[in-house]
């Protein structure tokens, strides 16, 4: 291991010593200074976020500005970290939540700060530290979350960001002095960390990919969901874990809500990233365009028709496409990551949730409908972390996000987050 790197990994260590005796009031009172720091300055560090992965400037001021929202929550939050007595015979009888140590963050470029901080304020309010491993074209956006909280007043190696690779998380993960990790982004990077963690005996919490259902009912307001649906889809170009990829449209609207929704699909034009109007950019890098280019062939090969084609205009920007697939194509078992969204037609309410179940992923589902027992029906029995009846997904500091199946597990954001990297300690006796 570099020099630099173990450098900071001990400056961490020593940092949570003195960091756990902090009081959880007064971690509170640095949450909130940095949440005004960011929330000053999102035109700025807007700017990092479009520059590094050509996020419209409109959604990277966005992002920044809901991290300083979910900080405000968390500055606000109830401590429920609190030594909990428990009703025994015992002259001590109580759970006290010990922090961790330092926490690695391997995190990904498509919200290069709401990731981050959604996982690394919880973790510091608990009592631990942060190392940060970034994508490699995010270090800018890294820095930048170091840099505000050092000027909000948090002591050196609260949070550092280790400018490495994915070949150096291995030895990072395993090194004596982190104790856990948490890791945002793909299947495959999840199942390696995961493996790491487990072989050495470190807590892991994997928030992974998605293949998210968009089921549309003839109860609902349809131009509502054909507009949030198309929004859904393609903001952030498509690379969102929890974007809607599928399209369950109920075979009784199909020709009334279908020419409602490819009309705003349509709406998504790639426009310069820095321009204030501009709705729909490039991908973060070429290769990405790549896949996705590939994975709507191999849609086509196994049978998939084309509603909207995926057209190619640079190296990394597309005029969205939409296809029509049917059960059985392999793409169903994949995500897509980009401007591309499936269209299925489901026969009834117990066709639409088989189709919505069937695949590997569980992460947020979306229903359209205003007939109450089939809104209970489907929030009974979607297997995904969350159900979202009417609305599109959004993550949201109040309510618990995470996965199921092969989206992943454990919980970031509301107060459950907080617990995630403490030990539950039990004091008991006379």
């Amino acid at each position: 291991m570099e020099q630099s790197i173990e450098n900071k990994l001990v400056k961490a260590d020593l940092a949570f010593a003195e960091w756990k005796k902090v009081s959880f009031a007064e971690k509170q009172v640095l949450i909130r200074k940095a949440a005004q720091i960011l929330k000053n300055n999102s035109e700025k560090f807007g700017r990092i976020i479009t520059t590094e992965m050509n996020k419209p400037i409109s959604e990277s001021v966005a992002e920044v500005e809901k991290c300083a929202l979910m900080m405000n929550y968390y500055a606000d939050a109830e401590n429920i970290l609190k030594p909990e007595k428990v009703e025994s015979e015992f002259a001590y009888s109580e759970v006290h939540y010990v922090p961790k140590g330092v926490i690695l963050g391997v995190m990904p470029w498509n919200f290069p700060f709401w990731q981050v901080l959604r996982f690394a304020v919880p973790a510091i309010l608990a009592g631990n530290t942060i190392v940060l491993k970034h994508a490699s074209i995010c270090f800018g956006s890294g820095n930048a979350i170091a840099e505000v909280l050092l000027e909000a007043g948090f002591p050196e190696g609260i949070f550092q960001n280790l400018e490495i690779g994915h070949q150096d998380v291995k030895e990072v993960l395993e090194h004596h002095i982190v104790k856990g990790v948490s890791l945002t982004g793909s299947g495959k990077a999840g199942g390696e960390v995961a493996s790491i963690a487990g072989l050495n005996i470190k807590k892991s919490l994997l928030e992974l990919g998605g293949s998210d259902a968009f089921i549309i009912f003839e109860d609902a307001d349809l131009d509502e969901a054909a507009k949030s649906g198309a929004k859904s889809r393609l903001q952030n170009c498509g690379q969102t874990c929890t974007a809607a990829k599928r399209f369950i449209i109920d075979e009784k609207i199909e020709e009334e809500f279908l020419p409602k929704f490819i009309e705003e699909y349509k709406k998504y034009q790639v426009g310069d990233p820095l321009n204030k109007e501009t709705v729909l950019a490039g991908m973060a890098r070429a290769d990405l365009a790549d896949e996705l280019e590939a994975q709507f062939d191999r849609a086509l090969e196994n049978g998939a028709e084309i509603i909207i084609p995926l057209e190619r205009i640079s190296d990394t920007a597309f005029n969205p496409g939409l296809i029509r697939v049917e059960k059985g194509n392999p793409i169903l078992q994949e995500e897509l990551f980009g401007p591309l969204g499936m269209v299925m037609i489901a026969k009834d309410d117990e066709d639409a949730l088989q189709i919505a179940n069937d695949i590997p992923f569980g992460l947020s589902n979306s229903v359209w409908t205003s007939t109450r027992e089939r809104q209970e029906f489907f929030i009974e029995n979607l297997e995904s972390g969350t159900v979202n009846i009417n609305r599109m997904t959004s993550s949201d500091p109040r309510f618990p996000f995470g996965g199921s199946k092969a989206s992943g597990y454990g919980t970031e954001l509301s107060l459950l987050a907080l617990k995630e990297f403490v030990t539950a300690k039990t004091i008991v006796g006379n």
